[in-house]
């Protein structure tokens, strides 16, 4: 098997006021050793609870009700807890959104960074790797607190750390999200270059289809807890299958064309309190059926790619049909 990761049938649901909120409903996904893999949705739709939970990091209030992970064949909820730090330790690494607040405000850089290699067994000064990263005047950031850092520079200094142990799974969430657009690129191609030559594979979880596009060979893209469409990344957006995988490229700024026009998704996420009836995405769609309402779609391989969709088949045929015009309607 040369799946790295491999999450089955995952469901996540966290307790709130208003009772359990499901984040994630028969979550699968997958990271081959060395492969970088963007996992792309709208906001709630359950990218960084898969995260979390690839780590076993879910928060007390967090539930795992179903499903399994396994990172590289062993399945890390059955784990004892010391198996699963061992395992964080010497396999993942977690690159979050605000590069700040992931390190110890405490604690000057070149300590974290020393501490970070002393558990990789790596007996390299702090400033190798803080030069590895480009930092500029590696000594003087190794002498400062986070908080004198700027986010480009913290967030740097976050993928040196990350990669002292040359992990294997490297999951990213959002990891440019606070830094200036200037810089994002630049940070973004140290992270994926250097990835690329320790062998790290990368979860990517992010909004920006426009760096999935550029740094990942495979996408997958979330809606309602659910993956709906994994596949190829350069086929998967020239010729979308899944309705909201369409209607999620028809929203990016930047693919509009000249005369064109961002298209935004009508209606909001579901909020859903336990397994969704049918398609999570059917009160938006505009091609839902009675079907898509009523039955849960299943994995299927459609072309090249695995998809969640009744009506799949009919997309590719050039065969569909709105609600209005179908004869299930």
């Amino acid at each position: 098997m040369n799946d790295l990761l491999s999450m089955a049938n995952m469901v996540v649901e966290y307790d709130t006021d208003r009772g359990p909120q499901r984040a994630l409903d028969e979550a699968t996904l997958s990271v081959s050793r060395g492969e970088f893999v963007g996992l792309v949705g709208e906001s709630g739709s359950g990218k960084s609870t898969v995260g979390l939970t690839v780590g076993r990091l879910l928060p007390p209030n967090a539930h795992r009700r179903a499903g399994e992970v396994l990172l590289d064949g062993q399945a890390i909820f059955e784990l004892p807890v010391e198996s699963v730090r061992r395992l964080r330790r010497e396999m993942l690494a977690f690159i979050f959104q605000n590069p700040i607040g992931s390190l110890d405000p405490t604690m000057r850089i070149g300590r974290q960074v020393a501490l970070a290699a002393r558990d990789a067994g790596d007996a390299q000064p702090p400033t190798t790797h803080l030069e590895r990263v480009g930092l500029p005047d590696a000594e003087r950031v190794a002498a400062s607190f986070p908080h004198e850092l700027s986010g480009g520079m913290a967030q740097r200094v976050a993928i040196a750390i990350a990669l002292t142990g040359r992990p294997r799974l490297i999951v990213a969430d959002e990891p440019t999200a606070s830094i200036d657009a200037t810089i994002r690129r630049q940070v973004l191609d140290l992270l994926f270059g250097l990835a690329r030559d320790v062998g790290s594979g990368v979860l990517f979880l992010t909004h920006d289809l426009h760096s999935v596009a550029r740094y990942c060979s495979r996408v997958a893209v979330m809606y309602g807890g659910r993956v709906v469409e994994d596949g190829p990344t350069a086929h998967l957006f020239q010729n979308p299958v899944h309705p909201y995988t369409r209607a999620l490229l028809a929203s990016a700024v930047g693919r509009e064309g000249v005369g064109g026009h961002v298209v935004p998704i009508a209606g909001m996420p579901p909020v859903l309190h336990g397994p969704a009836a049918g398609c999570a995405y059917a009160a938006r769609c505009s091609w839902a059926i009675s079907r898509c309402r009523s039955e849960r779609p299943i994995r299927e391989i459609i072309d090249d790619r695995l998809v969640l969709c009744h009506r799949a088949d009919e997309t590719l045929s050039g065969k569909l049909v709105t609600q209005e015009t179908s004869a299930d309607a």
